[in-house]
């Protein structure tokens, strides 16, 4: 496995969300990586029972803010060499597909994600 260092460009996968980041510091068990873009918007609901409606609280899981970081393990970090999308634009784009694909799925869990994802979309658009 490729050694990674402060400063290097990566993929990182935090609370079932996928962003590009840099690595801002080393801990013993995780990197600190600051977000740079969204890859895949997280999922919405409990995120130790995906896609299960009969948990006790549906959590509304918003996406990492430009230059928020976050301790992530490493092994959900991997170097990234491509160009870097605005955050802005990235953050549409993985919601828009987010929407869309839960547009597609017709399950209680779905339909709830969907009502979640329209939120937040208005809310990132601010």
């Amino acid at each position: 496995m490729e050694e990674l260092k402060i400063g290097d460009k990566v993929t990182a996968i935090y609370k079932t969300g996928k962003y590009i980041g840099e690595i801002t510091e080393i801990r013993p068990q995780h990197y600190l990586v600051r977000a740079l873009a969204v890859l895949r918007h997280p999922m919405q609901g409990d995120i130790h029972h995906p896609k299960d409606m009969s948990v006790g609280i549906f959590h509304e899981r918003r996406a990492l803010a430009f230059r928020e970081q976050a301790n992530i393990p490493f092994k959900m970090v991997k170097p990234y060499e491509d160009d870097i999308l605005e955050y802005k634009t990235s953050l549409k784009t993985a919601v828009d597909k987010m929407i869309q694909e839960l547009s597609e799925e017709s399950t209680p869990w779905a339909e709830k994600s969907l009502e979640f994802m329209h939120i937040l979309e208005k809310d990132y658009l601010k």
